[in-house]
């Protein structure tokens, strides 16, 4: 649940009593195009469970070192609390001096604690504390993600199991190729999809280190245990290099380069969900529930879910190299064009955890129309390969035996005859070489391993369900 809207801040300077951060620092207030500018409210108050997640690490660190009592803990702790279930409830009152939800998180707590609350960012600066809140962020959702994305592979498993020995044109070029089993497709984006989950986790795995400590850029000369908080927040260590961590955003560009080539697989799973159900090929039916209406045309069915799947596509690449151009020319340490980090981020875990609910649905309710599937394999032409191997089994040199099958089928073309008459009147194929051309036989004679004939296919489904188990193990 997100924070309700916050307001906008008030016209002309901050409100009478209300300070900044900084205001000791300043003789004057900020301007009000300052304010609207560097705002950043609206956007990373999503993180208020991250901040006060941080915020309650911070504190018992801070009770640690001696710098806080266990009354004052204890007291932050309630407030932080309470804080919370108000942004959970949406009850909490923002201020128009809120800049940023760390400003609001401190400031409430404040109102709550006393001089207790005014001792919250002690040892902290914003700096480490939204890098904190940013990889905690991070962390969760890649996790999640990669969750979803196992749920959409196992659909891809349970219709490739149903699927059985049905079977399709395998393309390239868009053109028709050979046949393949339909299990075999299904499984190309599941594999290509275990991929994602390992990215995924893998990303997550580096991102996986403690801000809290680095303060501004420099450390502290208070008591702190990184370490201690560190472990606190379930990260796996804390930074070496406080310039470094304060400064670095690798984890937010790795995680969008990630979700990106997610979003460009499941694009690609759209471009086939649009072809395929058109009328030209006619290999699938969509479920009414996953498809939308023409408000003029009243025969339409739209395969939308897979439009925008492919169409956003582009939108995950876009913040990705969107980032990666704020980042490319900042020096060390923190500049505030790292605020820009998050609306990307955040638009891209949105836009992913969308896709791949949508996707799933789609998937595990669509019709395979296998009658008009097996009748676009069982062109002859897609047995030509075949042809052309049973000649190099004959001890036929391959380069010679392509010849040999693209003469024939030049011929057939050309009208002279039916492409079985003439590889049947062809003395080095024969009645041999015509069976290869019946219905379904192609088909069954993919038998290297990884390929896409039954034997191998079996044996890849078995491979594909262990993977999942193996994965769900990791994920859980």
């Amino acid at each position: 649940m997100i924070a309700p809207e916050p307001p906008e801040p008030a016209p002309g300077a901050t409100p009478a009593g209300a300070k900044t951060l900084w205001h000791g620092r300043f003789a004057s207030a900020p301007a009000d195009e300052l304010l609207a500018y560097t705002v950043s409210l609206p956007f990373d108050r999503l993180l208020y469970r991250d901040d006060i997640v941080g915020s309650r690490a911070h504190v018992r660190g801070l009770a640690r070192a001696g710098i806080l009592t266990d009354a004052e803990r204890d007291a932050v702790l309630a407030a932080l609390d309470t804080t919370q279930a108000e942004l959970d409830d949406e009850s909490f009152v923002f201020a128009p001096s809120d800049e940023d939800i760390h400003t609001a998180v401190e400031r409430r707590v404040t109102e709550l604690a006393g001089s207790a609350g005014a001792k919250l960012h002690t040892g902290r600066s914003r700096n480490d504390q939204i890098a904190t809140d940013l990889r905690l962020f991070t962390k969760s959702a890649l996790l999640d993600i990669a969750r979803r994305v196992l749920r959409l592979q196992r659909v891809l498993l349970t219709r490739a199991e149903e699927a059985g020995d049905e079977y399709l044109p395998g393309y390239t070029h868009l053109q028709r190729a050979q046949p393949v089993l339909l299990a075999h497709h299904l499984m190309a984006h599941g594999w290509a999809l275990s991929r994602d989950v390992d990215r995924l986790l893998d990303a997550r795995r580096r991102g996986d280190v403690s801000p809290l400590g680095a303060g501004a850029l420099a450390g502290s000369s208070l008591p702190l245990d990184p370490d201690a908080v560190a472990a606190d927040l379930g990260f796996a260590a804390r930074f070496e290099n406080s310039l470094d961590v304060t400064s670095d955003r690798d984890f937010v560009a790795e995680a969008l380069f990630v979700l990106a080539l997610l979003g460009v697989h499941l694009s690609r799973i759209g471009e086939e969900i649009v072809l395929w159900s058109t009328d030209e090929f006619g290999f699938i039916r969509l479920d009414d529930a996953y498809s939308t209406g023409s408000s003029m045309l009243p025969q339409k069915k739209n395969p939308d879910i897979a439009e925008l799947a492919r169409g956003k596509a582009g939108r995950l690449i876009g913040n990705l190299t969107g980032l990666l151009a704020t980042l490319k020319g900042l020096p060390l340490a923190y500049n505030r064009d790292l605020q820009e980090d998050k609306e990307p981020l955040f638009d891209t875990v949105e836009q992913i955890t969308l896709a791949l609910s949508a996707v799933e649905g789609m998937f595990a309710t669509l019709a395979f129309k296998h009658d008009r599937m097996r009748a676009a394999a069982d062109s002859p032409y897609a047995a030509a390969t075949d042809l052309a191997e049973l000649l190099v089994a004959q001890g036929t040199p391959f380069r010679e035996a392509h010849a040999i099958v693209g003469a024939l089928v030049r011929r057939a073309l050309d009208g002279e005859a039916p492409l079985y008459e003439l590889v049947e009147a062809e003395p080095r194929l024969g009645a041999n070489g015509s069976a290869l051309l019946a219905p379904g036989v192609s088909v069954t004679r993919r038998t290297t391993p990884g390929g896409a004939g039954p034997g191998p296919v079996a044996i890849q489904l078995g491979r594909f369900r262990a993977l999942l188990s193996a994965d769900a193990a990791r994920l859980a």
